[in-house]
């Protein structure tokens, strides 16, 4: 009986695989007969795909006249977890969003002229962490993982390790060169990415005095939350999420009173967000934790803001309650328009931080929503900004075990099903697949039928190689994206510490500015520098 049993069993899994494969079929045949091109008719001809790379050509011949001159602003944005798959699917999600197959979609990163990849690695990591990666592009020197604005030299969670090894930020560069600065996150305002550009901190994880070892706050060390209103205190604008973590432990917030999770942490019962109104209170300075409190500001009337709209870290886009939470794209349009009144222009951080998130829980369809938000974003700044002014820099601070595949026909669903079941188990999977995570799940000791759940649902996990309670960062290169005075400086494949280098360089800012003129608008080789090209101008020439 048992063996009769066995056999039913499989007969009946048998009849339901061919009933999924039919399907699958049926459904491609479908899209085959309603008359629904697979693709635009004009790319049949020869001529379209000629005719658009001849202008790309002709586009590309233009850049051959470098913008030399100096930027007076600077915008780095950051997409935390960003790799090149998870740009490559976004743009066809963007694509899709509109209406279109995707593929061809452009990005506003797509747009910049020049791109280059970074190496991500920790001086002590062969796959990074957010923390250690956040001290290479904002400070300039690579570090461990865990660690923020402090070089190697600094031990993670060892408080006696960190005075002497501090490394300052370019947010700090570009302040003390007289500039307006800025940080606008997705995250809260004190997690990894923000926390590089002002604290020195040997664990990202000291949100607050309530995180950290008595050891540490014995040892004098600080946490982030402090260091963000006393390393620099006069940071113009501050954007984003964390607001428990400035209230005295216990203390009630004020958007969710009934919620225990979201009070006050801090122990030394001090109250940051008063003492920064009290600060600023003669200084045009403006508290707001909502979308109608920051929209109903007058930038031209405000010259400091702190924003903070959770107690930690912001909703998914998708998630987000339009009427009281503001959009990336919110934050950078007031952030720009409150730093650019300054005439020795701006340095502003813009962080898409919880594409990270959507990754390491699985849910690719959070990922890449807050991918297209971030994208959204950075052709609101481009309206707000000249080119012949702003040095922009988009770029990731690592990837994720993330990809698509599977074959899929143009035009395919990004989060669709591959077209083709699988020749070993004869279950059909979804194009985007992780190499880790909590997606991995056995049903009756095999994979998960996904034709069996709603695979489009907004927090469906995808389905993982190995199962990890949270999936991993990625160890490639991540892309760089530039565009504005100087933006061929980055080129080519190179440390990921290179690039606040290139930006304070091109700004006249930090450590090397003897190659700035002082009577013109363009930033000028050092001599030595020029003799050294017109020679090998001249030996080209000989030779």
């Amino acid at each position: 009986m048992l063996w009769l049993s066995r056999v039913m069993s499989q007969s009946h899994r048998d009849d339901n695989m061919k009933m999924t494969a039919l399907l699958i079929l049926c459904s491609c045949l479908m899209l085959g007969t309603l008359g629904k091109p697979q693709f635009p008719e004009q790319e049949k001809d020869p001529k379209f795909w000629n005719a658009w790379a001849q202008q790309t050509l002709n586009n590309a011949l233009m850049l051959q006249k470098l913008n030399m001159n100096k930027a007076n602003n600077l915008i780095l944005f950051l997409g935390d977890g960003m790799g090149v798959p998870t740009v490559t699917a976004a743009r066809i999600l963007k694509g899709q969003m509109k209406g279109e197959s995707g593929e061809e979609t452009q990005l506003e990163m797509d747009k910049f002229p020049f791109v280059s990849l970074a190496k991500t690695y920790n001086t002590n990591a062969q796959v990074p962490d957010s923390a250690g990666t956040a001290t290479a592009y904002l400070c300039g020197v690579k570090a461990n993982e865990g660690t923020v604005g402090v070089s190697a030299a600094a031990v993670r969670s060892k408080c006696n390790t960190t005075e002497g090894n501090e490394v300052t930020s370019i947010l700090k560069w570009a302040k003390d060169a007289g500039k307006s600065v800025g940080i606008v996150t997705t995250t809260r305002v004190n997690h990894a990415t923000p926390s590089a550009a002002y604290a020195h901190c040997v664990d990202r994880d000291w949100y607050s005095d309530n995180e950290m070892p008595d050891e540490a706050l014995q040892g004098g060390c600080k946490d982030i939350a402090r260091q963000l209103f006393e390393n620099i205190p006069n940071i113009d604008v501050i954007m984003g999420g964390g607001r428990k973590f400035m209230f005295p432990k216990n203390k009630t917030d004020v958007e969710y009173p009934d919620v225990a999770k979201h009070s006050g942490t801090r122990k030394d019962s001090r109250n940051l967000v008063q003492e920064w109104i009290d600060r600023m209170k003669d200084k045009r300075g403006h508290y707001v934790w909502n979308k109608k409190q920051l929209l109903s500001l007058n930038p031209n009337n405000v010259d400091y803001l702190l924003g903070l709209f959770e107690p930690s870290d912001l909703p998914y886009d998708l998630e987000r309650n339009s009427e009281t939470d503001p959009s990336l794209t919110e934050m950078v349009e007031v952030a720009i328009k409150i730093l650019r009144k300054n005439p020795s222009g701006f340095y502003l951080l813009v962080e898409g931080g919880r594409i990270d998130h959507g990754h390491h829980e699985g849910k690719a369809k959070q990922a890449l929503h807050e991918a297209v938000e971030m994208d959204r974003a950075i052709g609101r700044a481009d309206l707000l900004t000249s080119v012949f002014d702003t040095l922009t820099v988009v770029t990731a601070d690592h990837s994720h075990v993330f990809s698509f595949g599977g074959y899929t026909t143009r035009g395919n669903t990004i989060f669709g099903l591959a077209p083709m079941l699988s020749d070993v188990d004869q279950k059909p999977f979804t194009s985007i697949l992780y190499g880790n995570g909590p997606g991995y799940k056995l049903v009756n000791g095999a994979r998960e039928n996904v034709s069996t759940i709603n695979y489009q649902e907004n927090n469906y996990q995808a389905q993982s190689a190995v199962p990890l309670s949270m999936e991993t960062h990625g160890g490639e290169d991540v892309a760089v994206f530039a565009k504005g005075p100087l933006a061929h400086l980055l080129h080519g494949v190179h440390e990921q510490n290179y690039i606040p280098h290139v930006m304070a360089y091109a700004a006249c800012i930090g450590q090397n500015r003897k190659h700035c003129t002082t009577n013109s608008g363009t930033v000028g080789l050092h001599p030595v520098v020029s003799g050294i090209v017109a020679l090998l101008t001249v030996t080209k020439l000989l030779c």
